[in-house]
């Protein structure tokens, strides 16, 4: 069996941190920033999931009701506002399917 070297695994250490480094600024992160900036807790990520998904639909409903009361003639604009809500809305269902499945097999778990 062969020796470590330590001089050579601190090299390729350094080497793999340095592409590391240039991969996150070619994706558009700040590296230098990225530690300095507060993360977020999954339940509140979820929180504004939610309230996004909420409030368009209530900018998909409010724009219906304005084109039922003849406020504006725009169906294509009032179409896609109800789409863009179907869609957030299907999505969250799915989220929360997914959600429910994994803690179901999580409490299925032998101890």
């Amino acid at each position: 069996m062969a020796a470590i070297d330590p001089g050579r695994l601190l090299q390729m250490r350094s080497t793999i941190i340095g592409q590391n480094a240039a991969l996150q600024r070619a994706a558009g992160h700040d590296v230098a920033g990225a530690a300095e900036t507060p993360s977020t807790s999954f339940g509140q990520t979820l929180t504004d999931a939610v309230r996004n998904v909420n409030a368009q639909q209530t900018k998909a409903s409010d724009l219906s009701a304005a084109y039922e009361r003849g406020d504006t003639n725009d169906i294509v604009q009032v179409m896609l506002e109800r789409q863009k809500a179907s869609i957030g809305f299907e999505a969250t269902l799915q989220v929360r399917n997914k959600l429910l499945s994994a803690y179901r097999d999580i409490m299925n778990m032998p101890v």
